[in-house]
């Protein structure tokens, strides 16, 4: 079958205008790397030079980053146990994602950053790993990638997608390129009704697209999360905590202001305040200690003592464990156009919730989570204080948050069960027993 000549021009044009600002990518790590160091190595990944043999396959799973690689948890485990004869492939783009999933699953399974998306470096990334499949965590939408799959006969999943209003404007200059690489996709697997139609207004058929649920409400709560937060308790002593969790740079003048309030109405209230970015771990903790309050850090001291007013969560992969140490969470990316973070890990711990107003990226989740009342979104910096005040003097109306919250979780699991469904077919035969 002949190939579209409209969608060879729109390739062209865009695969030259991302050849001409290459080196802006270079520009861009070094950049990165004065903030975070990790952006300085494995550069070769990020081109698709590999210095290893080519694999015989994979099943090749990406996550951007830190949010979509825990989102990815239950997958990824059921995939190990239910098919252990197949390398799992895991590809990120941050270096929190990578250490996410070294954190997560170790040498398990196989883990690379994916390569920009100029034609060549996609060639010898899908030429060396060849994967039986492409799954592809939430809105990750790469033309050239998708394109380079349908060329190699790797069937590409759209997996716990999502794609709000704002994002599809976002589309619109390239939406004649995206949409036909769209189009190539095997299935999309929505995460609601809402983000399923806006998938098919950017350009895929409606056949493709499919609402399995969010596997996010399939979390999986650890056994040993009970005694992390005893543990918690035992060392901070009895008294009243809150979160900042997933705060970016522009909310954390907001989270000081905040806690100053907090601390005159609750003078023994503890914070703790796990920024979004590990870049900002260092800066927190000074901005803290400015302001006149006794800081710890989890990589220093462990544990918040007595006497401590801040506890910096400078870790990774804690923060659910720290969710549940806390009696309210404040889920940041609300105070600032960012667009909200994941609601449903303090939902799973039983930790009441509070947000700023900016949630376009969990439109639905937090629309559900408010109308159980398991969730107070708040209109502004002065509307969050006011809510985490009143919820950390109400302890009958945190557990009936925390309950709703439950309630709600059980009731959305089975996103996992329906998107195995959908990718068994595409997986080669497991072999003979």
């Amino acid at each position: 079958m002949p190939k579209d000549p409209i969608e060879r021009l729109l390739r062209a044009a865009y695969s030259a205008a991302l050849y001409l600002l290459a080196p802006i990518t270079i520009y861009h790590l070094i950049w990165r790397g004065f903030r975070q160091p990790a952006y300085f190595q494995r550069w070769g990944e990020r081109y698709a030079t590999f210095r290893d043999a080519p694999h015989a396959s994979t099943l090749w799973l990406h996550a951007v980053s830190v949010g979509e690689v825990n989102a990815a948890v239950p997958l990824v485990n059921a995939l190990r146990r239910e098919r252990p004869d197949l390398t799992l492939l895991v590809t990120t783009i941050t270096p929190t994602g990578s250490e996410r999933v070294r954190a997560l699953w170790a040498d398990a399974v196989e883990h690379v950053y994916l390569p920009y998306d100029l034609p060549g470096a996609v060639g010898r990334f899908l030429g060396h790993y060849r994967p039986h499949a492409a799954l592809i965590m939430e809105t990750e939408l790469w033309p050239n990638l998708l394109f380079g799959c349908r060329d190699r006969g790797v069937p590409v999943f759209i997996l716990n997608a999502r794609l709000s209003a704002r994002s599809l404007r976002g589309y619109r200059v390239l939406a004649p390129l995206v949409g036909r690489a769209l189009r190539t996709v095997r299935t999309v697997a929505a995460q609601s009704h809402a983000d399923a139609r806006r998938f098919v207004v950017l350009g895929a058929h409606a056949h493709q697209v499919v609402e399995a649920g969010n596997l996010k409400f399939d979390v999986a709560v650890p056994d040993t999360l009970a005694a992390f937060a005893r543990e918690c308790r035992a060392h901070a002593g009895a008294r009243p905590v809150w979160i900042a969790a997933s705060t970016h740079e522009d909310e954390e003048a907001e989270v000081i202001a905040i806690h100053r309030r907090l601390r005159a109405r609750h003078p023994d209230l503890l914070l703790l305040w796990a920024p979004r970015h590990p870049e900002r771990f260092r800066a927190v903790a000074e901005q803290a200690r400015a302001a006149g309050w006794r800081v710890a850090t989890r990589s220093q001291a462990r544990w918040p003592g007595r006497d401590d007013a801040v506890f910096v969560v400078d870790t990774l992969g804690e923060l659910m464990a720290f969710y549940a140490c806390a009696d309210v969470a404040f889920v940041g990316g609300s105070l600032q156009p960012v667009g909200g973070h994941n609601l449903l890990e303090p939902a799973a711990t039983g930790t009441a919730i509070v947000t700023g107003p900016h949630l376009h990226n969990f439109v639905e989740i937090a629309h559900r989570l408010e109308s159980a009342g398991a969730l107070v979104v708040a209109g502004d910096t002065a509307a969050v204080g006011d809510a985490l005040d009143q919820l950390l003097g109400d302890e009958a109306e945190r557990i009936a948050m925390t309950r709703a919250g439950h309630e709600l979780l059980d009731s959305g699991r089975g996103a996992l069960a329906r998107t195995l469904d959908l990718l068994r077919p595409a997986l080669p035969p497991a072999p003979a027993p």
